[in-house]
């Protein structure tokens, strides 16, 4: 039987991605549930294309165009947020795959897991604010959350097999983005043009610039802790800008494995969505005989302070990386309209960690609160 396919962001990069597998693998994979932000037109389209039995569409003033422009077929049209819980908790699907960009996919992914939905999780977010709550009921319900992210995907490839052997620690590989080798004299005058042109890997514009700043990796460092169970000494960072190895694991007697290939994410996705089998696919491979070297280097946490910050988050835990998180959506939002510069997002995201509340072991409503009193901060600092 085909796998049913719930995707939550289906309009976003990796929402893309994931239709274009599903589309090259149809004998294996139907799509169930599509949802989208505001994106109506590729929503529509998407929806005509793979006849899934629902869709969301976010913004209530985008449904009577999606609801009229599938009239015509099988599709349930919803709208609003409040409706994307609603359908997680549809019985009709086999995997979500939780890909809304930011804080926006917790609750339909805790929703999904309290259904007993297997997740695969392409929203960093999710774990980064309450991965303690999250991977807790994903135990209680003995859901499998598989990462989408290539990094944590890499991890969970070379720990397949691994169950009884102990982990060292893990190794995230970073590009470094664009402006790997750069001081802030020059990043003081980066534009959101140059920060959306990442070297290696195509994404979406929060992304992009979360990996220009090495926030991304920071977020990643919480979701690895939270995924695989891990002690902040246990995670290290390390800049690759070849991005052929996506990741590392070293074991307790010194043994390293390395999840290799070249940077699309389309790989990584397709792994997810078909585990625990490992399916054909057209994807390019890497050729070691036209490869040059492959390079590796110390992050610069002193120019890249955003890493820093993460350290410090991870170490403190409670609400700290909450915090960090929404105030680094805040201070991204500010950069891509041109209200605050490439370097202001650090200095936002470090005021915000300083001033809210720590909480050591915050409920579900606490994250929440702080998420939405750490936004009033940022915006406040930029007047948004």
């Amino acid at each position: 039987m085909k796998k049913r396919i719930a995707i939550f962001g289906s309009t976003g990069s990796i929402g893309t991605q994931a239709l274009d597998v599903i589309a090259n693998n149809a004998d294996k994979f139907e799509v169930e549930i599509l949802t989208a932000y505001s994106n109506e037109t590729l929503l529509i389209e998407q929806a005509k294309k793979f006849n899934p039995n629902a869709v969301v569409i976010v913004n209530e003033n985008k449904y009577n165009a999606v609801k009229d422009a599938l009239a015509s077929t099988h599709t349930k049209v919803f709208a609003g947020e409040k409706a994307l819980e609603e359908v997680a908790c549809f019985d009709t699907y086999d995997m979500m795959l939780a890909a809304i960009v930011g804080f926006a996919g917790l609750k339909s992914t805790l929703k999904a897991i309290e259904t007993g939905k297997a997740i695969a999780l392409a929203n960093k977010e999710t774990l980064v604010v309450a991965g303690d709550i999250v991977m807790q009921k994903a135990v209680e319900k003995r859901v499998p959350v598989i990462p989408v992210d290539s990094e944590h995907s890499a991890i969970f490839q070379c720990l397949v097999g691994e169950t009884r052997n102990k982990i060292e620690k893990v190794v995230l590989t970073a590009s470094g983005g664009p402006f790997l080798g750069k001081k802030p004299n020059f990043l003081v005058n980066v534009k959101k043009e140059h920060a959306l042109q990442h070297p290696n890997w195509n994404m979406g514009a929060k992304i992009s610039v979360d990996s220009a700043t090495l926030m991304n990796k920071g977020l990643e460092m919480i979701e690895a802790k939270w995924l695989f169970n891990l002690q902040p000494a246990q995670i290290q960072v390390i800049i690759h800008p070849q991005s052929v190895i996506h990741s590392m694991v070293q074991f307790e007697d010194g043994s390293i494995k390395a999840q290799m290939g070249l940077p699309d994410m389309k790989l990584p996705i397709q792994y997810a969505l078909a585990f625990p089998q490992r399916i054909p696919s057209s994807f390019p491979r890497y050729d070691f005989t036209r490869s040059s070297s492959l390079h590796f280097e110390q992050p610069d946490i002193k120019t890249f302070r955003n890493l820093a910050l993460a350290g410090e988050a991870l170490h403190r835990g409670g609400n700290t990386a909450c915090v960090m998180n929404a105030a680094n959506e805040i201070a991204v939002y500010g950069f891509l309209r041109n209200r605050i510069g490439f370097l202001d997002m650090t200095e936002l995201v470090e005021r915000a960690m300083h001033k809210i509340h720590f909480i050591e072991n915050p409920t579900l409503e606490e994250y929440f609160e702080s998420d939405a009193e750490a936004r009033n901060f940022a915006a406040s600092l930029i007047n948004l």
